[in-house]
């Protein structure tokens, strides 16, 4: 019979085998470093929503949109989404518009930078989504590996018994099963924040992507409205 000491957690840990404790050891790291990860995504896809919003209430609510590009300049907010699509339309449609380039060449130019910042807004919303999907989606693999290497070594250490027993085998599944344990500890997190964090950057693309077209009708009118 077993004693309760040598077969708690710790124990078992400790006394795994080399290849068993990587795989822990690459499990546990793949878990905190997603975590660290998750917890960085909800601040700044938070942060995100709340600032790309306030920014179009500013921008709907203002008459002057050289005023608010200059304010925009002086003290943009780098959680803006909005902001920086607008920052970079106007700013381009303003250089276009000094020039003898006709109207529809002026929009070609500022939606083209705008699409830019859209890019460089999805680039910043998406960053670290790919590694929350490989952990979520390899972790319970690299787990099961733990399993079938502490359970084959369970098996080779009957051939050195002359009888086997449960006290024989049991250290090396219990430790097996903790690798499968530990690697979905690490894959299921991971994958409710990607699929959450996921949502979450498509619908904040979507009113970016709204809001360029809807600024780009508004600079639509003031082009041809100039060149008319």
């Amino acid at each position: 019979m077993v004693e309760a000491s040598s077969m708690s957690v710790v124990s078992l840990i400790s006394n795994a085998t080399i290849v068993v404790q990587l795989v822990m050891a690459l499990l546990i790291l793949a878990s905190l470093t997603s975590w660290y990860m998750i917890v960085g995504r909800y601040r700044v896809l938070g942060r995100a929503q709340k600032a790309g919003r306030a920014f179009e209430e500013t921008f709907w609510s203002s008459d002057d949109l050289a005023s608010l590009y200059k304010q925009s300049r002086e003290n943009p907010h780098p959680d803006s989404g909005t902001e920086s699509i607008f920052r970079a339309g106007f700013q381009e449609f303003v250089r276009l518009s000094k020039s003898s380039r006709s109207a529809d060449a002026v929009m070609d130019g500022s939606q083209r930078a705008m699409r830019v910042a859209l890019q460089r807004e999805q680039t910043r919303l998406t960053r670290h989504l790919p590694f929350l999907a490989t952990v979520g989606s390899t972790s319970p693999y690299v787990g099961l590996f733990g399993t079938v290497w502490g359970i084959m070594n369970s098996f080779m250490a009957l051939a050195n018994v002359k009888q086997a027993t449960l006290s024989v085998v049991a250290p090396g599944i219990a430790e097996a099963l903790i690798a499968t344990a530990i690697g979905l500890f690490a894959a299921i997190p991971a994958v409710m924040a990607y699929n959450r964090f996921s949502a979450q950057s498509d619908s904040l693309l979507t009113e970016n992507e709204m809001f360029a077209e809807e600024f780009s009708s508004v600079l639509h009118r003031q082009a041809h409205g100039r060149g008319a």
